[in-house]
């Protein structure tokens, strides 16, 4: 069977806006890459895609339980494990988003290291250019000027599925898994690389299982290319963390002359309307959508009970539907939204009628972000867009299934990590078409107007 010559890597993302922020880091870097949201074969990515340098898999590991990840991880593990590439990824958010009972980082470790024979993963979460660092172990991430303990975040200690209430990553991970985990600081990262191969061999030696690298500055993900390199030599290297494993090992693949250096992507231009679907409670999420409100979208806030209720989800779906249809042929954008912010009383309404039914915050987000994809599929049927976007990380997961999309490739950046993509569909109406996704925290203030435009401000 034909190989992939030039394949440095490959990923699996807990999450959709996670995969596409790993696809957008590594393409603008020079590496042609392409995220599939079915497990590839070598033989369709050989055929397909035959100088590509990076595959992804886009998951949704992010939201499952452990039991749930044990039946769907190994053998997504196993088809990239096919590919053959030195390195694979488990790509989690950049804010380490999980608990012992849901999106677990250290059950899917465990699976992971067992699909690839792994004597010892390395965690790389810090991404100094999206503004997440770890210190000592410990967890910080950037809101405008001010940067905050992750336990002490305004955001992540108040997730609405899994807040985050211990900043030391040791201690959150050491929730999750049994393994024994070490910390790289700082310190250590330091040294020259020779002295850092010793290092590691000693950890091993030591039995340590897992190990948390700190990251503050660009020179920490110099060592920590070198790292994940160095092990991807050997056997084939399964390593943890967010997109900062991808400015990592770029900036070590330039440097050696492994890739070309990064073609300019030009943007697609306007377009003179789009729909927006947004899913996100996040207090960033909620000043893009102020923005658009103020700058020629309009805005029609989706009523999440009755979107959830089965004896009203086809009513409100039928009225969002109609109404979006009929801006849309004004010639205006549309921006559907469940929630402009943490504190809108919508979430209030809808965490009662969650204790109602007895329903999961998480059993809730994926009605929810089913329903979203029902209403989006339509508007897009019934208007022939070609363009449109989805906020909300879990969101969009549940959006794309519904639109049948199956392969995204990166068009052009929109900011940090929120590109413009292009989607291969099995329906015929949303092959081809171009598509932005963002999670809660990312993207411009003016990320909808991007969209709009196609490209950045």
């Amino acid at each position: 069977m034909a190989k992939i010559a030039e394949l440095k890597l490959t990923f699996y993302g807990d999450d959709i806006t996670g995969s596409t922020d790993a696809m957008e880091a590594l393409v603008l870097a020079g590496v042609p890459t392409v995220l599939f949201l079915e497990p590839p074969t070598l033989k369709q990515v050989s055929e397909k895609f035959p100088h590509i340098q990076a595959v992804g898999l886009a998951g949704m590991s992010r939201t499952m339980t452990p039991q749930e990840m044990e039946y769907s991880l190994p053998p997504a593990f196993s088809s990239l494990k096919e590919l053959g590439a030195p390195v694979m990824h488990y790509k989690v958010c950049s804010t380490f988003d999980s608990s012992p009972s849901v999106g677990s980082i250290g059950r899917a470790t465990e699976l992971g290291m067992k699909v690839f024979n792994s004597r010892i993963v390395p965690v790389a979460i810090g991404a100094p250019k999206l503004k997440r660092f770890v210190v000592f172990g410990n967890h910080f991430a950037t809101i405008g000027d001010l940067t905050y303990r992750l336990d002490r975040h305004p955001v992540m200690s108040k997730h609405p599925i899994t807040p985050i209430d211990e900043s030391d990553l040791r201690l959150h991970l050491g929730r999750q898994t049994d393994k024994k985990i070490g910390l790289w600081d700082i310190r250590h990262l330091a040294l020259p690389d020779a002295e850092m191969d010793a290092f590691l061999q000693k950890q091993i030696d030591d039995g340590i299982e897992i190990i948390i690298l700190d990251t503050l500055d660009r020179t920490h993900l110099k060592k920590i290319g070198h790292l994940l390199w160095s092990l991807g030599k050997n056997s084939q290297t399964f390593v943890v963390g967010s997109s900062g494993v991808e400015f990592a090992l770029t900036e070590l693949w330039q440097n050696e002359g492994l890739i070309q250096s990064p073609q300019e992507f030009m943007s697609p231009g306007p377009v003179e309307k789009i729909v927006a679907v947004s899913g996100s409670a996040s207090p960033w999420t909620a000043s893009q959508i102020k923005w658009a409100l103020e700058n020629g979208f309009h805005g029609i806030q989706m009523d999440s009970v009755r979107l959830v209720d089965e004896t009203t989800q086809e009513t409100e779906r039928n009225r969002l539907i109609d109404q979006a249809v009929h801006i849309i042929s004004k010639g205006q954008s549309v921006l559907l939204y469940s929630a402009l912010g943490p504190d809108d009383p919508k979430i209030g309404s809808t965490k009662k009628q969650m204790k109602i039914s007895g329903l999961s915050s998480r059993s809730i987000g994926e009605l929810l972000g089913t329903q979203q994809g029902i209403v989006l599929k339509n508007i897009i049927a019934k208007t022939g867009l070609r363009r449109a976007a989805v906020a909300g990380g879990d969101t969009c997961g549940h959006v794309l299934k519904q639109l049948s999309i199956y392969v995204l490739e990166f068009i052009t950046p929109l900011g940090i990590a929120a590109p413009l993509c292009r989607a291969s569909s099995s329906n015929p109406q949303l092959d081809g078409m171009e598509i932005a996704l963002k999670g809660g925290q990312l993207g411009e203030v003016d990320f909808f107007g991007s969209v709009l435009k196609g490209k950045q401000g």
